[in-house]
């Protein structure tokens, strides 16, 4: 199984005020990195796109990303999708990521966003998908506003749909937030988390989709979660389901 793991990257530029003095500093961060490993681990070959090189690099033709399983989504936002170099800064046309996205997954191909801040609608709606082409592969319908639910007290999934992907997970660790949406008619949602679905799958074309609505890693996933026993057998059900 080959994945195209897209997004949850970051960089943070800082002020640092001492009394009268202050310096800068910036840090480039990954958060995908244990989930990355641990797929790696189980023999899945994922390669991986951080999310600033998707405005230089993304694949501008559908052969690029047919030689995928599945295409995973995660923190990213649809304006670095939509706005890459060539277009922001020199107003050339170039293919829309988004429509090579929805064509991959309609011949066969596998989709799964996971949410973050910038998935979804994402925090002050920033991450914008439904706006965007997105919209109608994906399973849920998305909230036309920030749809970020903060939980700092911690919040347990309950499994509500016996499936292979969800075989076992009876005793969920706490999130500390998520993304809020709803299940498509012809979807099925197999977790919930405070009566919002947390895990849903569905069909776009002759593909499979699915939609995970808090982080893969910290921080809506603590420790707790990321310290679970079937942390690694969940995200490698959910490709096995919706490989191409």
């Amino acid at each position: 199984m080959r994945i195209l793991f897209i997004g949850e990257s970051w960089t943070v530029h800082m002020i640092h005020a001492k009394g009268y003095d202050t310096f800068e500093s910036t840090k480039y961060e990954e958060g995908a990195t244990f989930l990355i490993d641990s797929l790696r681990n189980r023999g899945i070959e994922i390669d991986y796109m951080p999310s600033h090189e998707v405005q230089v690099r993304f694949p501008d033709k559908l052969e690029a990303l047919e030689q995928y399983d599945s295409i995973v989504i995660s923190d990213i936002g649809s304006n670095t999708f939509l706005l890459q170099n060539k277009t922001f800064y020199y107003m050339e046309r170039i293919p829309n990521s988004l429509e090579l996205i929805r064509q991959y997954v309609e011949n066969g191909g596998g989709l799964l966003m996971i949410g973050g801040y910038l998935s979804f609608m994402g925090i002050e709606g920033k991450a914008n998908y439904k706006n965007t082409i997105l919209a109608d592969v994906l399973p849920v319908e998305m909230l036309d506003r920030d749809d970020r639910v903060e939980k700092p007290e911690g919040v347990y999934p309950e499994t509500t749909l016996e499936h292979s992907i969800t075989k076992g997970l009876e005793q969920w660790p706490p999130f500390l937030g998520y993304n809020r949406f709803s299940a498509k008619e012809n979807a099925t949602t197999l977790v919930q988390i405070e009566g919002d679905p947390l895990l849903v799958i569905g069909e776009y074309g002759k593909g499979k989709t699915a939609a995970f609505a808090s982080d893969c890693a910290p921080h809506w996933g603590p420790i707790e979660f990321m310290d679970w026993e079937y942390y690694q057998p969940l995200w490698q059900r959910i490709l096995e389901h919706i490989k191409k």
